[in-house]
């Protein structure tokens, strides 16, 4: 028998950055919301033992149970979709936090040019310069009105970073805090870089390079540099995430509560409006039902758009006609880099997860792309963010991946290699998509979500483009032998590459053409809100969560006004 819950104004579902961005502001306004988070409650205190390499890194402690759900994956609709088994290319976080407790920290704000990427591509290269088979289109909000939302989100996690990218958007204010430490490593980057005409500077860190107390009064430590950030929650408090942040502000208010264990199957909807939402105790297995005046939907990429698709809000994107908007613009990001083998030991054991230096010369469109067979570009950056030995084998090619060459060569390479990466943007494809699956359920008996997706002719010659800067600068920097980057062939699921999946649940001017108004308001139901990366019409050349956060704080204004006045914010 299914129970109904007392009625609450707002209910999220997820507690993440989005999910506790949106508790917090909401209910500071007067708002009674809950949040409910299909996994568990946790925190520092349960962190002081994270230092375990193969149980949070290889074993995936704080990832999402892919027994009880993850998606179906293929390259093309010619293709049957298969289930991905083991996490692979990316990582699905699950509990208090979500994927914020054990991201790495690279907090950076989209350029200007990512936001009208549409229209300022055809006003300087004209209509043709990528095919009618891409999907470009604007984000519906431009930098200066985003801007300010940027500005809460660094100020409430502390971002310790300068003011050397000559190519970022204007800022309202400083950095919170001052970038990290400037490391031998990081010289040899900075050196070579600027030798090379380029201009580097620190990487914008959520690691915090001192002691910060934010404006809800909330403190966050300094970092230590033990080199334990992706794949692990933080000992010390020094990596800003919900748990320390956002979630314990919205607690204070007296008018916030979280359900954890908590599994939402459905988004109940009545005419033009939802009334609130269905879900699971995933440990006793009662059936619930959450009535509330809004609706947010603050989980993960996926997991949004696959909860939009099976209570049926929105129509699915249809890759023979074009029509429809949900599952749309899903893209992904390429990883092209070079590996550097050095004579002299460096310290690589150590670091943080943002502890790096970036160069943005050939990011969005800072060069010139005329002549060139793509749009955008990537960063390119050096990070230190330590190495550890069960993950960390590098050995020069001429070697062989076992036996006891392997291993001497893997001891003796251990401290004397470096990598750098670009993080290249992926541009929206008719081909590229979220759907259903026809054929396999979760534990609960909904369809699994299918992604369609394979990297394009404008990803193949972008990746290209960048390995060759990247090998250019690790020469620079004195590698005796450098190794650029495989070309890229088809995407796979696995090896890891990174969690930034975008797309599905977009934002923009015309409800033909988005999920979602610029206040993250979805064009079907005026009392629904959908918050998070999924509402990028295409990916950059930067992690998403910087920008994330600023649409987070965006949506929860307009969950304010909505509550107040009622109506469409288009």
């Amino acid at each position: 028998m299914v129970k109904t819950l007392e009625k609450v104004d707002v209910v999220t579902v997820g507690v993440g950055w989005t999910g506790g961005i949106i508790g917090a502001e909401c209910a500071k306004a007067g708002l009674k919301v809950r949040g409910l988070e299909r996994g568990n409650k946790r925190g520092t205190a349960d962190y002081l033992r994270v230092h375990d390499e193969f149980k949070y890194a290889i074993r995936y402690e704080l990832m999402q149970d892919l027994s009880k759900e993850t998606v179906t994956f293929r390259n093309n609709r010619k293709m049957r979709a298969l289930p991905m088994r083991q996490m692979g290319s990316f990582l699905l976080g699950e509990g208090l936090g979500g994927a914020g407790t054990h991201w790495n920290g690279m907090t950076y704000r989209f350029l200007p040019y990512d936001l009208e990427i549409k229209s300022q591509t055809e006003k300087k290269y004209g209509k043709n310069k990528l095919s009618k088979e891409y999907t470009l289109q604007d984000w519906g909000i431009t930098y200066g009105e985003l801007e300010p939302y940027f500005d809460k989100f660094e100020k409430t996690i502390g971002l310790s970073g300068d003011n050397e990218n000559p190519f970022m958007g204007e800022r309202s204010s400083d950095y919170p805090t001052p970038p990290m430490k400037k490391t031998p490593i990081l010289k040899k980057f900075e050196n070579a870089t600027k030798k090379l005409g380029y201009h580097p500077y620190m990487v914008p860190s959520a690691n915090l390079s001192e002691s910060y107390e934010n404006p809800d009064g909330e403190r966050i430590a300094a970092c230590q540099y033990c080199g334990f950030c992706e794949r692990f929650g933080c000992e010390y408090g020094a990596k800003s995430s919900p748990e320390i942040t956002v979630v314990p502000t919205a607690m204070k208010t007296g008018n916030y509560d979280v359900r954890f264990h908590s599994n939402v199957t459905e988004v109940l909807k009545e005419g033009n409006k939802v009334t609130g939402v269905k879900f699971i105790d995933r440990q006793t297995g009662e059936e619930f039902i959450q009535p509330a005046e809004v609706v947010v939907l603050t989980s993960y990429v996926l997991n949004n758009a696959k909860l939009l698709m099976v209570s049926d809000i929105g129509e699915q994107y249809n890759p023979e006609t074009g029509r429809g908007t949900l599952g749309k613009n899903y893209a992904y990001q390429i990883g092209p880099g070079s590996s550097g083998f050095f004579d002299e030991q460096m310290n690589v054991f150590m670091g943080a997860g943002a502890l790096g230096m970036t160069i943005d010369d050939f990011n969005g469109d800072n060069f010139d792309h005329q002549e060139l067979d793509f749009i955008h570009g990537a960063s390119i950056s050096l990070a230190q963010t330590g190495s550890r030995p069960i993950l960390t084998n590098p050995v020069p090619p001429d070697v062989p991946v076992w036996g006891s060459e392997f291993k001497k060569a893997s001891i003796e390479n251990y401290s004397r290699t470096l990598s750098v990466f670009g993080q290249g943007a992926s541009m929206p494809h008719k081909e590229n998509f979220m759907s259903l699956d026809p054929d396999y359920k979760d534990a609960y008996g909904l369809p699994l979500l299918q992604i369609t997706y394979n990297f394009t002719e404008q990803d193949r010659n972008l990746h290209k483009y960048i390995t060759a800067k990247t090998e250019s600068i690790m020469k620079e920097m004195g590698a005796k032998t450098v190794v650029p980057g495989a070309p890229l062939t088809d995407y796979d699921i696995v090896p890891y590459q990174s969690t930034h999946n975008t797309g599905g649940t977009i934002m923009g001017t015309d409800p033909k053409e988005s999920v979602v108004n610029n206040y993250l308001q979805h064009w079907d139901a005026d009392n629904l809100f959908v918050v998070g990366a999924g509402n990028f019409p295409h990916n950059s050349g930067y992690n998403p969560t910087g920008t994330v956060g600023a649409l987070s704080y965006r949506c929860a204004e307009g969950i304010i006004k909505y509550s107040k006045n009622g109506g469409s914010l288009a």
